[in-house]
């Protein structure tokens, strides 16, 4: 990790670039699959997943005997653990529920707003080096709490076509039965344009490699809506001397081991915190299993720090993190000043890791800067909303010419005649 003292602000776009892709050798890369998968539905799938995955499948779908060998399979502490996480996040957006009143915005003139579940939904599941069976309880959870009327899960064969048990169970308790052993680039063309056997969808949901971002962000473009734009993941941590500097060197090391193309960044005003948190990363990341990954990713990264605490938040406000852990003293006054970040950890015993896994929150959230204008997945993804008004003829006699005046204001003369004809009729009855 390279230090930074103090940067003028015209550096910071530089000091807190992202790692980048070649996003056009990427498209390049992905649209042939896509439009293969288009043309060919399951013999693309299941010729591409012999290609990437090295699987031959005949079925790609998983069979209730999987669900219940997997259940069978997996150990009574985990399962206890995801199920305890499932009834935290389960709790979390159910609380996310919103009533809407019906407004009279003026005599005769009602309005109100529906919330309608989306139809068809599908979730991408990563399951290479890392199964992230936590992402199917972030995603199913609040689809199922939405009233989804369709939801599926794609996510790539483990050795023998196998699913990753706690992948599977985690769908079971979640809700969710129609899960497909369906990997990668092919997986998103498969709910953005259905086949035989995957059904298509109205939005794709979840994370993946820069292969899986591409192909959503591709689809999105006509065929399918998409939860959000997304990168690697990364972490931001602001930190003074009340923190615990072994703490912070996890937190750190923590989204380091995502992936090597990930970024974690530490800003601070004590320059005597900086060698002690460099030493425990170094004490910490031998012991990983993903230590490989999690240096590569430090090469990403940066410490920075500042000495004026208003610089401080505006250097956070301006790199947007997709998590942001506050370890300081006044961590709410600190708080209140952020505007852009996914989600927020606060205090010294507030690790990104319970968002990632069981405090309830949703760790499905923006990246690469882009927490300045998207929230993170919650509730209110899987729904959309739809307005409705009543007028009647007294509420027409108050409106109607408001809206004629502003109609022939924009030369827009049929919206004009819509009402004007109307109020010539309720003079004829008067």
């Amino acid at each position: 990790m390279k230090t930074y003292y103090n940067p003028d602000r015209q550096d910071w776009p530089k000091i807190l670039a992202r790692p980048t892709v070649d996003n056009e050798s990427m498209y390049n890369s992905v649209m042939p699959v896509l439009e293969k998968i288009r043309l060919e539905g399951d013999a693309a799938i299941k010729a591409y997943t012999a290609k990437f995955d090295g699987m031959v499948l005949d079925d790609f779908s998983v069979s209730e005997k999987e669900i219940i060998s997997a259940e069978i399979l997996l150990d009574r502490e985990l399962k206890e653990a995801i199920t305890i996480a499932a009834q935290n996040i389960r709790h979390f957006h159910k609380a996310q529920k919103q009533k809407f009143k019906r407004i009279e915005t003026v005599p005769g003139v009602v309005c109100w707003q529906k919330q309608v579940a989306i139809e068809n939904v599908g979730l991408y599941i990563p399951g290479g080096t890392a199964p992230l069976f936590s992402t199917v309880l972030m995603l199913a959870i609040p689809a199922q709490i939405a009233g989804c009327r369709q939801v599926i899960i794609c996510t790539p064969p483990g050795r023998e076509g196998i699913v990753h048990p706690a992948i599977l169970y985690a769908a079971k308790i979640s809700g969710v039965s129609k899960i497909f052993k369906i990997g990668g680039i092919q997986a998103i063309g498969a709910m953005a344009y259905g086949t035989d056997t995957v059904p298509k969808t109205d939005k794709i949901f979840g994370p993946g490699n820069q292969y899986v971002m591409a192909a959503k962000q591709l689809v999105s473009m006509n065929d399918v809506a998409t939860d959000m734009p997304a990168g690697p993941s990364e972490v931001a941590i602001i930190a003074d001397g009340t923190a615990n500097p072994a703490f912070l060197a996890a937190d750190l090391l923590s989204q380091a081991e995502h992936g090597s193309d990930s970024q974690v960044i530490l800003i601070t005003g004590m320059a005597s915190l900086v060698e002690k948190v460099i030493n425990e990363i170094g004490v910490q990341i031998s012991g990983l299993t993903r230590k490989e990954i999690a240096e590569k990713a430090l090469e990403n990264s940066r410490i920075i720090v500042m000495d004026n605490d208003s610089l401080l938040t505006e250097l956070i406000n301006f790199y947007a993190p997709e998590h942001l852990i506050i370890a300081t003293a006044d961590y709410n006054e600190v708080a209140a000043k952020i505007t852009n970040a996914g989600s927020v950890f606060l205090g010294n015993y507030s690790p990104e890791s319970a968002g990632d896994y069981a405090s309830g929150t949703n760790h499905t959230l923006p990246t690469n800067g882009w927490a300045r204008s998207f929230s993170g997945v919650n509730l209110d993804s899987f729904m959309k909303k739809i307005t409705f008004q009543e007028i009647t003829r007294e509420g027409l006699k108050t409106l109607g010419p408001v809206i004629e005046t502003m109609a022939e204001a924009e030369h827009l003369t049929a919206h004009k005649n819509a009402v004007t004809l109307r109020l010539n009729e309720i003079k004829k009855t008067l």
